[in-house]
């Protein structure tokens, strides 16, 4: 006995381990998942057998000597019953009172308790439910008084089976609810744990059994799969989630697609990792083991041999080579097609069509070749930009927004080579064609690593093609933007949305409405694309159809804070019929609002700084230049990849030697290595000068003047047009009701004129008739009297 007990705990001790190490649960979840393998004991709560009525005393009515009424009946044993008696037996409503203190009140059929009642025991636990032949036999609720256990659901000759809910606490937090047979779960059903774990699906034998999935809240785990004796068992996927905020590039999470065995990754299977990469081959007692395949997050992949969890030997390609363990290459030395990996592939299409047909491939090889060489630096420039307007993230990891996008070109001055950045937008093509709906071309529209890279070399060849006349064109091109655009100026941020972190939060309250405002009155362009645009005379007309201008905002400052950004600012009507992105219309409202409500919010105080109209376009001035982040924001440096073999700048091929060798303007490792560090240590600097800045600009009277302008004048003065607009529409729908009411009145008057009249014409006819008829009557009266009197001549003539 002994032996069989210490071999039962044992299996249990190992059911707990295996369960604590692969399932993810803590302490209280395993011993409630040990509990529930075994039944409910109801023991001490059996109903009480049929019994043999032998009255010692009864008191109560009678008929022909037989017990028959309502009455009182002592029995052997102790018992009592009292109430209805039919023919000597106990027949209908009735209480019934073991010796012990059980009590059974309800309904009694020849004497045996049938229908329905309520069981008391004398610890207070309770039945009430249908019964049948003194057994609960149907549905109803079972409460234990000591556990606080409660079933309600359906029964069988005594035992829970069927569908039904069990509580095992008092709180209600760990409950079962679901199939029964025979005191068992078993068929479909949902557990709920105290901890918040849950788990739904089949159920055998009081374990886990068939197709279901359990949630650990808490852990941030799932499983969804085939469950055997209570473990993950057969296909299945277990998920790990990361706590993460909105914009992260990658899914923030840990997935593994494969088979179990004994809950544990046991054959093959997938994992894919929350950075990522993942890991395609064979499992062993939940380590990597056998043959598989590890793919980078930048497309470069290798296999190899694991042995629990560890690399031996692995085969990189397929040449009987063998690497280190840890060595984890990039790419085969003669593998072109991976240059640049998935998240960085390259859709050039519409700028290779320019370039002759026997040449394409060539050129894609070079500015492929370029974009790696220059691989840090955009990296860099690519995470802080998509990190503008955010707060940290947990893997500090962004997706680049159009919104973004639009700032970064504007701080490169692209648009000073005449080309607008809602002609870009279109260049890069930020929303594919046939997904152009309005909803996806919002401002947040995602713009991966892939399109960012693919719309630099467009735009790139757009600007510079015509002064180009290298062999190699796209990489020429590429490589001036980079040069004289993007290494200068990424990374100072300008204008008057991003330039200050916390000026950002507050202006992107009002991003919202302002968005409704520029959406009203954008306009059809007369592009091809037949977008709706706004340009900047459009703007000039709204600011005068809301009565904005004044003694302190004049149009000829509107006009300075238009084209503080232009390659002109002195030129004051270069810019007006420049269509606009909605970034540019809203930053002119907060360099206005800067303008028109500083007096009104400081009052008689003097002006600490100058006019802000002339902020927006002096990034190299005090006000120019301007945090957009916090001292808290990581290093933008970006490393390459952990157990890489080498990095991209190192990394030289045939192909980067005939790079070098030709025409295309070339930047050397030095120089590139140079041009990062002077990039990170001009940003770090002035992260570090504007964030003390920041902190003294006075936020609370800038934030007071947005305030001001948006709530007090720019939204009311929209409203209040919108409102004039609605009531004109609907005047003049009045009135034209009630231009074709008139017309339909007098239509319906000449109409009836025209119906009187010819009644009258009817009347006049029928009258002439008349007339006529009378005439002739008249002169048949005069004819036959002178035949009368002619005749009366006769006669007397005779």
């Amino acid at each position: 006995m002994a032996s069989g007990e210490g071999t039962r705990r044992g299996t249990m001790d190992a059911q707990e381990t295996t369960a604590q190490r692969k399932l993810g649960c803590d302490q209280s979840d395993v011993t409630n998942a040990l509990s529930d393998l075994q039944p409910i004991s109801y023991r001490s709560y059996q109903l009480p057998k049929l019994f043999q009525v032998k009255i010692k005393r009864y008191e109560g009515e009678s008929s022909d000597g037989l017990y028959h009424g309502k009455g009182v009946a002592h029995l052997q044993d102790g018992h009592v019953y009292q109430g209805t008696f039919s023919q000597g037996y106990m027949h209908g409503s009735g209480i019934f009172k073991w010796a012990d203190g059980v009590k059974y009140e309800g309904e009694f059929v020849a004497s045996v308790p049938m229908g329905r009642g309520t069981y008391i025991w004398k610890d207070g636990s309770c039945y009430e439910g249908e019964v049948c032949n003194a057994i609960r036999h149907g549905t109803g609720t079972h409460k234990c008084a000591k556990t606080g256990i409660l079933y309600k659901g359906q029964w069988h000759q005594g035992k829970r089976h069927g569908k039904g809910t069990i509580y095992y606490n008092r709180e209600e937090t760990s409950w079962y609810k679901g199939d029964w047979v025979s005191n068992n779960r078993e068929g479909c059903g949902e557990r709920s744990y105290p901890t918040g774990n849950v788990y739904t699906g089949k159920w055998k034998n009081n374990q886990r059994h068939g197709e279901g999935n359990m949630k650990w809240p808490k852990l941030g785990q799932l499983y969804v799969g085939t469950w055997e004796n209570g473990l993950q068992h057969g296909r299945g996927t277990h998920t790990w989630f990361h706590r993460r905020t909105n914009g992260s590039q990658y899914p923030q999470r840990n997935e593994y697609r494969g088979e179990f065995v004994g809950g544990q990754r046991h054959g093959h299977g997938t994992f894919h990792y929350a950075g990522g990469a993942l890991y395609d081959g064979q499992w062993k007692d939940d380590k990597k083991h056998g043959q598989g395949k590890f793919i980078f997050k930048n497309g470069h992949s290798f296999e190899a041999e694991f042995s629990y969890g560890q690399m031996v030997s692995p085969d990189l390609w397929g040449n009987g080579d063998h690497t280190p363990r840890g060595a984890f290459p990039l790419r085969a030395p003669d593998t072109l097609a991976s240059t640049l990996g998935h998240d960085m592939a390259l859709d050039i299409e519409s700028v290779l069509a320019n370039i002759p047909e026997r040449q394409q491939e060539a050129e894609r090889r070079q500015v492929e070749l370029m974009v790696l060489r220059n691989n840090t630096v955009l990296r860099s420039i690519y995470s802080f930009y998509s990190r503008l307007g955010h707060a940290r993230s947990p893997d500090n990891t962004f997706v680049l927004s159009r919104l973004q996008l639009w700032r970064f070109l504007k701080d490169c001055n692209v648009h000073h080579h005449g080309i607008s950045l809602t002609r870009i937008d279109r260049l890069i093509k930020v929303c594919s064609e046939e997904d152009a709906s309005a909803e996806t071309r919002s401002l947040f529209t995602a713009v991966l690593l892939c399109k960012f890279l693919s719309g630099l070399v467009v735009v790139a060849y757009h600007i510079y093609h015509k002064d180009t006349e290298s062999k190699f064109i796209l990489a020429s091109c590429f490589a001036k933007l980079m040069a004289d655009n993007i290494l200068p100026n990424a990374n100072k941020v300008k204008g008057f949305l991003f330039s200050q972190p916390a000026h950002t939060a507050v202006a992107l309250s009002f991003f919202e409405r302002s968005w409704e405002v520029y959406q009203v009155h954008c306009r059809v362009s007369e592009a091809p694309s037949a977008d709706r645009t706004m340009t900047y005379r459009h703007l000039l007309w709204l600011f005068k159809d809301f009565c904005l201008f004044d003694s302190s905002l004049t149009i000829a400052k509107l006009i300075r804070i238009m084209t503080a950004e232009g390659r002109d600012p002195n030129n004051l009507s270069l810019c007006l019929d420049q269509e606009i992105t909605f970034m540019e219309f809203f930053e002119v409202l907060l360099g206005s609002a800067e303008v028109k409500c500083q007096q009104e919010v400081e009052g008689q105080k003097s002006q600490s700084r100058s006019d802000p109209e002339t902020r927006g376009g002096l990034p190299d001035g005090e006000d120019g230049e301007s945090d957009t982040h916090t001292a808290s924001c990581v290093s933008l440096q970006v490393e390459a990849p952990v157990n890489s073999a080498d990095t991209p700048e190192s990394s030289t091929t045939k192909e980067e030697e005939e790079l070098n060798s030709g025409d295309a303007v070339q930047m050397s490792t030095r120089k590139d290595r140079e041009s990062l560090q002077k990039l990170n240590s001009s940003v770090e600097s002035y992260f570090e000068e504007k964030c003390v800045e920041d902190r003294g600009r006075g936020l609370e009277l800038w934030t007071q003047r947005i305030q001001a302008f948006f709530r007090g004048l720019f939204f009311p003065r929209f409203d209040h047009r919108q409102l004039v607009s609605k009531n004109m529409k609907e005047w003049r729908i009045r009135q034209e009701t009630e231009r074709r009411g008139s017309l339909d009145k007098e239509e319906e008057e000449a109409r009836e004129q025209r119906e009187e009249e010819e009644d009258d014409d009817e009347e006049d006819e029928e009258d002439e008739d008349g007339e006529e008829g009378s005439e002739a009557e008249d002169s048949t009266d005069l004819q036959d009297k002178a035949a009368s009197v002619q005749s009366n001549t006769v006669e007397s003539g005779d």
